[in-house]
């Protein structure tokens, strides 16, 4: 076959495929278009309530979250908040049920097992090989933010005469210094490679036109930062925040993917249909067409404030510290925006859920990388960052360690403060068997290694900021190998021929 007319044919097949993968996702129904289009979707199945009274922004709608979150109660849309005639959002995702919503599947496994289909790729041996391969290649193609001209963010464009205080952005604690904007979809650009990142980062309101930047160290934000800097310590990074977009797209400035891929362009994969993109007015930036609110700015690379404190997702307050200073040049919104927000605080909030989808979506990609775990589970009161138990299917003396440090060097779990390790027979979603399991495994000084490296931000019993230590617990069973010459003993298990006996007498005992 001609060189050329190979080419040919390959083309044709991409468009054939790229018109077959959007002919299938018009059938499944399109991704929500916005915000609002979520929140009547929540309405329908009965996750929305509408709240009438005025309720202030200041400390009340924190406390009627809270109340709510713990119930397990609704998505709380506040039509008349104090002080503001924007409407507020909270409690979007504070349910499995209502991601679950959000990514349009029944399980968040349906998620998992899709990314698992595209990481999962074996190289193409043959025309065979290859040909097969194509339909997920035309599928990510589809998938890329696409341009336009404008958006419905761009309904009011006010370049003068605007203010934060217009918007009802809570102080959600009683100790916070001030009001918080929490869930802003943050861009910027590295300065050397000019791709894009869009983070989630806390932005306390100092006056009517400049926040603050809560960049913590070792996420991507500060790294743009701390690059510009060093170019040019005078000058200044763009920045663009939008608040409220379709809730795949706002769940992506929190996904632990890596620095070079695309947030937007993952948002995309996981809607299965391209996050439309719109030009900044005052910047070069390009934010969400279909997000409620856009603030356009700068900061100064030589300017910082004090921040902070702020009630964070500890549960306790993170201690104020110098932050950049974000200065607003434009805002522009939809007519009439809804103001999406959320809380942190003592756990479990919003952001447990949030934080149990990454869990349950990321994992094929550890399994990937580390195929001997078996499952992972990070309990609410963990905090994330606090403790994660993982299950492998041990192979080797010292195996168990060498999961810890793995998990140690992955992205954000290196914030990991305590690892425990168990056998791939326990299920780590069960607390009480792993609580139970793992101190009959271990003795602790055998069993306990501690190691110093990063710790989050937010650890305020570190030794220092943004620096402590780690402790692993190896709670698997411990093999000759590693020095353990007694025998392990057997789990305690009635048999199966007695319990069926037991089982057919039951109704005889009246015991219930």
């Amino acid at each position: 076959m001609p060189l050329r007319q190979g080419f040919a044919i390959r083309a044709n097949l991409f468009a054939v495929l790229d018109l077959a993968s959007r002919r299938e996702r018009e059938e499944d129904g399109v991704a929500y278009k916005d915000l609002r289009e979520f929140i009547a979707r929540l309405e329908k199945a009965g996750e929305l309530k509408r709240i009438s009274a005025e309720v202030d922004p200041v400390l009340e709608i924190t406390e009627i979250a809270h109340r709510v979150t713990r119930a397990g109660g609704p998505a709380l849309l506040f039509e008349r908040p104090k002080g503001s005639r924007h409407p507020v959002l909270i409690n979007m995702l504070g349910s499995e049920k209502r991601i679950n919503l959000a990514l349009e599947v029944d399980r968040l496994e349906e998620v998992s097992d899709r990314i698992r289909s595209f990481i999962d790729v074996q190289v193409p041996q043959g025309i065979l090989d290859k040909l097969k391969m194509l339909p997920k290649l035309a599928e990510l193609g589809a998938f890329f933010p696409k341009k336009v001209k404008s958006g419905p963010c761009k309904e009011v464009i006010r370049r003068e005469g605007f203010s934060l205080s217009e918007f009802p952005i809570l102080q959600c604690w009683p100790g916070d210094a001030g009001r918080f904007i929490t869930w802003p979809l943050v861009i910027t650009r590295n300065p050397e490679t000019q791709k894009r990142n869009a983070g989630v980062y806390r932005m306390q309101v100092f006056d009517e036109r400049t926040t603050g930047m809560h960049w913590q160290t070792q996420k991507h934000g500060a790294e743009h930062f701390r690059r510009a800097r060093a170019a040019d310590p005078q000058g200044r990074i763009e920045v663009a925040v939008a608040i409220g977009a379709d809730p795949v797209t706002c769940l992506a400035g929190i996904l632990p993917i890596p620095p070079d891929l695309d947030e937007m362009m993952f948002a995309g994969f996981l809607r299965r249909e391209p996050v439309e993109m719109v030009p900044c007015e005052t910047c070069s930036l390009e934010v969400p067409a279909n997000a409620e609110i856009v603030l356009e700015g700068y900061v100064n690379l030589s300017e910082m404030r004090t921040e902070g404190p702020f009630g964070d997702h500890t549960g306790f307050y993170s201690l104020e510290g110098e932050y950049p200073v974000f200065h607003v040049t434009c805002i522009t919104h939809r007519r009439d925006p809804v103001y999406l927000t959320t809380i942190v605080g003592p756990p479990p909030q919003e952001d447990f859920y949030m934080g149990h989808a990454v869990e349950r979506i990321f994992l094929p990609v550890m399994k990937m990388q580390y195929p001997e775990i078996a499952d992972i589970a990070m309990p609410a009161e963990g905090i994330f960052h606090n403790l994660m138990i993982v299950a492998i299917r041990k192979s080797y003396p010292g195996h168990a360690r060498k999961i810890m440090s793995a998990i140690w060097s992955l992205g954000q779990a290196m914030f990991t403060k305590v690892v425990v390790v168990v056998d791939h027979d326990v299920d780590v979603h069960n607390f009480r068997e792993v609580v139970w399991k793992a101190l009959c495994a271990i003795d602790p000084e055998r069993d306990v290694q501690f190691v110093l490296g990063p710790v989050d931000t937010l650890d305020h019993a570190a030794r220092r900021q943004d620096f402590g230590s780690k402790m692993g617990i190896d709670a698997t069973r411990k093999w000759p190998g590693e020095g353990f010459d007694r025998p392990w003993p057997g789990e305690i298990v009635m048999d199966a021929a007695t319990k069926q006996r037991v089982d057919a007498l039951w109704k005889k005992l009246g015991l219930g």
